[in-house]
This record gives structure tokens, C-alpha cells and sequence, in this order.
């Protein structure tokens, strides 16, 4: 992964051209691999990356960055209260991983019409935020998702109620056009203007996905630790077992499978499809360790799918990730499967993690600092010395897991060797 990472330049830091979003992605493995790990290596990477696609408005929004969308914005802010939450170093100078975070929740909320929106369904975040992007006119479940995690997320980091009124009311809209089934606690992916739903809205795409799971699950599980009402407890009970029965199934060994496209083999075409089981896992890492009482009932499954990553993860002999991780290699290497390998290989050492390990809050050590009006200001971009002009260009991907290697050798050591 960061071998792939270190050839792609150092003239736009954290910039990715195959998919924008994905160096949130990459940035989110190599925070989650040092806090398993305490291995700084990459941590510089990291942080320099990070800060510099904050962009002049520290909204996570930069001038190169062609066609953001509200999911593309909100896994950067993402990493950012990752990064907050793990107490991993502030820069120098400029902005704080706090004051990100709430760039990122800032500009989702600012009444521009590119974020919260009430002229279709009756609130939500569009997938896109430009009428000329492809999907504008869908409110899907990783976007929403992804709010309601990251308002809950900063709610519980700093203890202030202004961001847990924002996840009640991402997550009432959720239900009330049926996103989020809190009967079946199924989660589509995506409503959009039209009939047959809801708040003039269309009935659910029900495709599934894993993170449009894990976005609701994690953030009603940061809802709780926020405010320890037992309705969030049972709402985040309610959206794992239904993650659990969806995507962990039986027929490959209990192992986590995005099987939309990993069953018909077709993850590999989509330079996205194969980092969303990776996140998930993540996700369930965090919340065993921010809710002990589900530590017993979490990692289970991520033994069973770690096992299955490990045998997966060591193709050709040279540590190459598949995209499947049941019934080994399967020839698939890429970039975003070294992600979600990592993601996987950090996530399982929560197996070897104590209450020492959980992520800090103000309350608890955490780094308060930040600037309110990130998100709402308006700045002048560096200079780029090699501008890119698209965010999402197509690229090639046959890729080296090198920072993995370690990780999965320690681990196979320990599942396999006795």
C-alpha cells in the first residue's frame, strides 16, 4: 500500500488520482495500523498528507480536488476525528485535526445548497454537490451515513450537544424515508425524488453494501458512548446483528464479503467497491473498544475474517491482497484490497487491546483546540507545482502490500503457528 503510495509524488500530498476519496481511505489505514501497532513510520506521510488536502478552507474541499462529493468530504473529515480521537500529533502549524473534523461538518451543514438539503425528501445530504454531477439527485446512505457518524463522532469527542442534535436529526430523516428500516434494520443505499416513498421520495435502492451498514452502526454506537442512553445501545445491537446476518455469511465461512460485486468477481472494475469491507472492520474495531460490553460479541468475526484476509493476503508468495478474502489469493491484487487487508490486520489487534487503547475524548486527554469558522471561510490555494485536473480519474492498479507484510506475518504466526 504506501509502496504504491510513495510512487504516486510528492508534489500534491495525499492526492490519489485513480479516486480522490481514497486517500482518506489509505490515511484512515495507516492511523488505525499505527494506533494497533505504535509504529511511526508512516505517520509524517500521514500528517503531511492530511493537512494538505484540507485546502484553504480546512473543509477538506481543495481548489484540485474536480467534483467533490459529500462521501468523498466526509471520509477525509473522517480521518480527521480518527486522528483526533487517537491523539495523533497536530502539526506544527495549521490546523488541528479537530478544526478539520469540523470544517468537513461545517460546510455539510452551510445552507449553500451543497449540503444539507430540504428541496427533495425533505432533508439530507445529495450524494453529489454540483447539478452537473452523475448521482445529484440521489440522498444516499454513505453520505447520510457518513454525517450522522461524524456529528456523533465529534459530539462524543467533544462533549458538545450542538453535534449530537445534528446525528438525532440525520439519523430521524434516515428512518423516516426508509434508509435506515429500523424494523428490519435493513440499509439501502440510496432514495432519490420520485414516488412510492416517503416525503416525496422514491422507494429504497436496496443494493447493499457493508459500509452503508457500518456508517449508521458506528455512529449510533459513538451516540451512546456520548450519551449513554440505551436507545443508542439498542440501535447499534439492532444494526449489527443485521451486518453480521447481511455480510457475514455461512457459505464463505463466516468471512465479511461485500458479495454485490465480489460474487460475481467484478470488485476489481470499480476503483471503490473493494475499501468498503475494510472501513467496516474498522469501525467494529472502534466500537468494541468504545462500548467493552460488545468486545465479546465483535471480535468473532473479526478473527474468522482476519483469518480468512491472512490467506488471502499472501499471494503469489509475495504478500499480494486479494479482493475476496474466502478461498485464498484470488489473483485480484490492487491498491484498495492492501487497504482493506490493513484495515483487517489492524482491526483483529483489538483482540490484544485494553481500555488504554480506547480513543480519547477532551475529556480524557484529547486535544480540544480548533477554529469554529473552518468550513465557512474563504482562503487562496497553494500553488501546485504539478496540478491534476480530475479528482476520479481511471487509473492502473497492480499494486505491492509492502507496509502489510509485517503485520500479516505476525498475524498468521499467531492464528497458524501454534
Amino acid at each position: 500500500m504506501m509502496t504504491w503510495y510513495k510512487e504516486n509524488g510528492t508534489d500534491n500530498p495525499g492526492f490519489i488520482s485513480r479516486s480522490w476519496w481514497t486517500g482518506a481511505a489509505l490515511f484512515l489505514a495507516c492511523l488505525n495500523y499505527w494506533h494497533a501497532t505504535n509504529d511511526t513510520t508512516y505517520n509524517e506521510q500521514v500528517s503531511i498528507g492530511m493537512q494538505h488536502q484540507g485546502g484553504s478552507g480546512s473543509d477538506y474541499i481543495p481548489s484540485w480536488a474536480i467534483g467533490v462529493g459529500n462521501d468523498d468530504q466526509m471520509f477525509w473529515g473522517l480521518a480527521a476525528i480518527t486522528a483526533a480521537e487517537y491523539n495523533f500529533p497536530n502539526r506544527p502549524s495549521g490546523d488541528t485535526w479537530l478544526t478539520l473534523a469540523e470544517g468537513v461538518f461545517n460546510s455539510q451543514t452551510a445552507p449553500d445548497g451543497k449540503g444539507w438539503d430540504t428541496t427533495i425528501c425533505g432533508g439530507g445530504l445529495r450524494w453529489q454537490k454540483e447539478m452537473w454531477q452523475s448521482g445529484y439527485t440521489l440522498k444516499n446512505a454513505v453520505s447520510n451515513g457518513g454525517f450522522f457518524m461524524l456529528a456523533a463522532r465529534i459530539a462524543w469527542f467533544t462533549q458538545k450537544e450542538k453535534f449530537a442534535t445534528w446525528a438525532e436529526k440525520v439519523w430521524d430523516w434516515s428512518t423516516s424515508v426508509n434508509l435506515v428500516n429500523n424494523n428490519t434494520w435493513a440499509v439501502a443505499d440510496s432514495v432519490s425524488e420520485g414516488t412510492g416513498g416517503p416525503n416525496g421520495c422514491s422507494l429504497p435502492d436496496h443494493t447493499r453494501w457493508t459500509y452503508n451498514y457500518g456508517t449508521y452502526l458506528s455512529g449510533a454506537a459513538y451516540m451512546y458512548a456520548y450519551t449513554n442512553d440505551t436507545k443508542w445501545l439498542n440501535i447499534t445491537n439492532n444494526l449489527m446483528d443485521a451486518l453480521f446476518t447481511t455480510f457475514f455469511l455461512p457459505e464463505h465461512g463466516g468471512v465479511i464479503t461485500d458479495w454485490t460485486c465480489e460474487g460475481v468477481g467484478q470488485c476489481y472494475k470499480d476503483a471503490n467497491g473493494p475499501l468498503f469491507k475494510g472501513l467496516t472492520v474498522s469501525w467494529l474495531s472502534d466500537v468494541a473498544l468504545i462500548i467493552p460490553s460488545l468486545r465479546d460479541k465483535i471480535i468473532p468475526r473479526l478473527q474468522i475474517s482476519a483469518e480468512g484476509a491472512a490467506k488471502s493476503c499472501t499471494g503469489d508468495g509475495k504478500n499480494l491482497c486479494g479482493n475476496r478474502w474466502y478461498g485464498g489469493y484470488d489473483g485480484q491484487n490492487s491498491m484498495e484490497n492492501a487497504i482493506s487487508g490493513s484495515q483487517m490486520m489492524s482491526a483483529i489487534m483489538v483482540k490484544f487491546q485494553d481500555s488504554s487503547s480506547k480513543p480519547v475524548t477532551t475529556a480524557t486527554g484529547g486535544n480540544g483546540t480548533s477554529d469554529p469558522s473552518a468550513g465557512t471561510r474563504e482562503g487562496t490555494e497553494p500553488p501546485q507545482s504539478a496540478p491534476i485536473t480530475t479528482a476520479d480519474k481511471a487509473g492502473a492498479g497492480i499494486l505491492t502490500a509492502v507496509f502489510v507484510a509485517s503485520m500479516i506475518g505476525g498475524v498468521v504466526f499467531l492464528f497458524f503457528g501454534g
